[in-house]
């Protein structure tokens, strides 16, 4: 196998063809994150993304991309905001570490949300949650009812409760004024605030992002988004990106006010009723542990967090990472999970900020609110 490295402004129309192919396992997309339509948009807010393509005996078999390399480390494109990463490849495409950190002059590659077999070390592996409503949305309803009765009996008690207190339930799509997506803007904003999270809507390029997609509405890739009003208010909002049928739910928010009805599940419920329409036949709901999924999921797709790295500096400092985690681990109560999040806090910070100096202001405030995040 050989690999090849370009700026992805310069990549040509025939690579991106067969870029697009192979996002298609068996004809079906694996993820739009994968697409490069995606890399566009990130790199339009960036200007920074390089495309790695592996080829065997002439042909590619493989694409990746990525931003380039920041004091040696490596990052999938638009993380911590793809939620899937890695190559669109044939089925069983497997990459050597030490070639792939090669060909990106890199000595670290990190990555949270690996598709397919993973390079380098494995730290945690979870799902991405997958409704599969290929046989529409009657029929899936009627197969997660027989499932699990007591939840979608409950479900329709809370929308008649929305109905009898707040007035009538309307599902919008779209959003040519942008007011639904300043709202959802707003709402997300406070959340993370709240939480002591990095607020991804403060930071300039992944609001970029973010905005960028929700306002291309037409074509193959394309945001979506979809707003619950309860009587003439908005009580719900999301966006996600839209490819090959699938929908891939991306920032879901909804006002606190009408919490006691469920308006984020009540507009899921909306997306799922209007996929026919839409051209749907999945919803990826991403990973995450949420107790709702388990109501809608029809299947998981596997994705891997870790790290490839070469003998280093880098690689000490990770280490650093890992034994510190190991000796928190005896601390008492929730101390004992603060090296972990403290490290997830660095990752997430580093991905964020390719400047080192803003890297650190920010991960200084994030420290003087690690009380906050600790007791999470």
């Amino acid at each position: 196998m050989r690999l090849f490295e370009t700026p992805l402004n310069e990549l040509g129309a025939l690579d991106r063809t067969a870029w697009r192919e192979l996002a298609h396992r068996d004809g079906e997309l694996i993820s739009p994150y994968l697409l490069p339509e995606f890399a566009d948009l990130v790199n339009a807010e960036r200007h920074d993304v390089r495309v790695v393509i592996a080829e065997e005996n002439g042909a590619p078999v493989g694409y990746f991309a990525c931003h380039q390399a920041v004091g040696g480390v490596v990052r999938p494109v638009g993380a911590p905001l793809s939620d899937y990463q890695g190559f669109a490849a044939k089925p069983g495409f497997a990459i050597e570490p030490e070639a792939l950190l090669d060909v990106l002059g890199a000595s670290a590659l990190i990555y949270d949300n690996w598709q397919g077999r993973a390079p380098g070390r494995i730290r945690d592996r979870a799902g991405s949650s997958i409704l599969d409503l290929s046989d529409g949305a009657e029929h899936w309803f009627a197969k997660r009812r027989s499932l699990h009765r007591s939840h979608f009996k409950k479900m329709k008690q809370r929308i008649r409760k929305a109905e009898r207190e707040f007035g009538e339930i309307r599902v919008v799509f779209g959003d040519p004024l942008g007011e639904r997506y300043d709202a959802l803007k707003s709402w997300k904003s406070q959340q993370y605030r709240d939480a002591g999270l990095i607020d991804l809507f403060a930071v300039p390029w992944t609001e970029g992002v973010m905005a960028r997609a929700s306002a291309r509405s037409f074509g193959p890739f394309r945001g979506l988004t979809a707003a619950l009003y309860l009587g003439n208010r908005l009580a719900a909002v999301e966006t996600g990106l839209v490819a090959g049928g699938t929908y891939h739910s991306w920032m879901p928010a909804y006002d606190r006010r009408f919490a006691s009805v469920s308006p984020g599940l009540i507009l899921l419920h909306g997306i799922i009723d209007a996929a026919d329409e839409l051209g749907l036949s999945r919803i990826d709901l991403g990973k995450g542990e949420h107790a709702y999924k388990a109501y809608y999921t029809d299947f998981e797709m596997p994705l891997a967090s870790g790290r490839a790295l070469r003998p280093g500096v880098t690689a000490a400092r990770v280490a650093g990472w890992e034994l510190a985690e190991q000796a928190g681990a005896i601390l008492p109560g929730p101390l004992s999970k603060a090296p972990i999040k403290l490290r997830r806090r660095w990752a997430q910070t580093a991905a964020i900020e390719p400047d080192y100096g803003a890297r650190l202001m920010r991960f200084a405030v994030a420290f003087a609110q690690a009380p906050k995040r600790i007791a999470a």
